[in-house]
C-alpha cells in the first residue's frame, strides 16, 4: 500500500529522527482527506493511500507511546501501529461520514494490542473483552487510586479497579502479581553498557516451548473466531461493539449515542444485541471447529 513510509530506527536517537521526519507530512483538511480516500477506494490509487497513510502516523506515534510501559522496543510497537493504519486505510469508507483518525484509532490500537499480547508470552491472557482491558487498564487505574507500591493491593483497592473494569477481584489479584515485575526484568543488572538486563539471568521453569506453543495456538484460534464471528454484525453494531467490548478505555454510552443520534438506552441495547449475535456466532464456529464435517 504505502510504500514510502519512514522507518524507525532502534534507540532514542531513531525515535527523535523518526517523529522529526513524520512531522514533516501536512495534516489534510477534510475534504482533501475525503477525496484522497474516495480516489483509493474507486481506484486503488497507491498515492492516494500513501498520503492518507503519511498524514495519520502522528497519530500512531501518539496512541503508541502510550504502549510504552510493557517493556517493549517503541520501534516495533510503532510499526504494528503502522500495520492497522494501513488496515483501517483500506478499509476506510469515506461516505459514512466519520473522518479517517476517528475510525483508524480503533484499528491502531488493536494491531499494537495483538503485538503486545503476542510479545507475553508468559503471561496466560485471557480472550475476554474484560480480561484484555483488564491488562491495558491495571496500571493506569492503579496510579489514579496511588496504589503504585509493588506488592499486592489492599482489598478496597482489589474492589474498586474490579468494579470499575467488571471483572473478579481474583481476576485484579492475579493480573496485578503477573505483571507486577515485568518493568524492572528490562532493568540492567549494572550501569555497564554490555552488562546485560536482568531477563537474561533468569532460570525459566516454566511450561515446555511445545506446551507454549500449543497454548498459543488455542489462543489464536480463539481469536479468529471472534474475528471471524463479528462478521454478523452490521457497522453501527460492529462499532458500539468495538468501542464498548474491546477497547483499553470503553466509550461511555452518553458519547456514543451523540455519535449515532440515538439514545443511550438504544446503545445499550444494540450493545447487548451485538453481544448476543456475537456470541452466538463464536459457539457455532466452535462447534464446527471441534467437529468437522467429513
Amino acid at each position: 500500500m504505502a510504500r514510502n513510509v519512514p522507518m524507525l530506527t532502534a534507540g532514542e536517537g531513531g525515535l527523535s529522527r523518526y517523529l522529526d521526519e513524520i512531522r514533516k507530512f501536512p495534516m489534510l483538511q477534510p475534504q482533501e482527506e475525503f477525496m484522497l480516500a474516495k480516489r483509493y477506494k474507486e481506484h486503488e490509487d497507491p498515492q492516494a493511500a500513501e498520503r492518507l497513510v503519511n498524514s495519520h502516523l502522528r497519530l500512531v506515534a501518539k496512541i503508541a507511546m502510550g504502549y510504552r510501559g510493557y517493556g517493549l522496543p517503541i520501534g516495533e510497537v510503532v510499526s504494528e501501529g503502522n500495520v492497522g493504519l494501513m488496515q483501517a486505510v483500506k478499509r476506510f469508507e469515506p461516505d459514512k461520514g466519520f473522518r479517517l483518525a476517528t475510525y483508524a484509532m480503533w484499528w491502531i490500537k488493536a494491531a499494537i494490542q495483538e503485538y503486545i499480547l503476542r510479545s507475553w508470552s508468559l503471561v496466560k491472557m485471557g480472550t475476554t473483552a474484560n480480561q484484555k482491558r483488564l491488562f491495558f487498564n491495571l496500571r493506569r487505574l492503579k496510579g489514579k487510586i496511588q496504589a503504585l507500591d509493588e506488592g499486592d493491593l489492599k482489598p478496597d483497592q482489589v474492589n474498586q479497579i474490579a468494579t470499575t473494569l467488571g471483572v473478579s477481584e481474583e481476576e485484579v489479584v492475579s493480573m496485578n502479581r503477573r505483571l507486577g515485575g515485568d518493568a524492572s526484568l528490562n532493568a540492567p543488572v549494572r550501569a555497564e553498557a554490555d552488562a546485560g538486563e536482568w531477563q537474561d539471568w533468569l532460570v525459566d521453569d516454566s511450561e515446555s516451548q511445545e506446551t507454549m506453543l500449543a497454548n498459543q495456538e488455542e489462543l489464536d484460534v480463539r481469536r479468529k473466531l471472534l474475528t471471524d464471528a463479528m462478521d454478523v454484525l452490521n457497522d453501527r453494531e460492529r462499532r458500539i461493539f468495538e468501542a464498548r467490548r474491546l477497547t483499553e478505555d470503553p466509550m461511555t454510552l452518553e458519547d456514543l449515542s451523540g455519535e449515532f443520534g440515538v439514545s443511550r438506552e438504544r446503545v445499550r441495547q444494540i450493545e447487548v444485541r451485538a453481544f448476543e449475535k456475537v456470541q452466538k456466532a463464536v459457539r457455532s464456529s466452535a462447534r464446527e471447529f471441534e467437529h468437522p464435517s467429513a
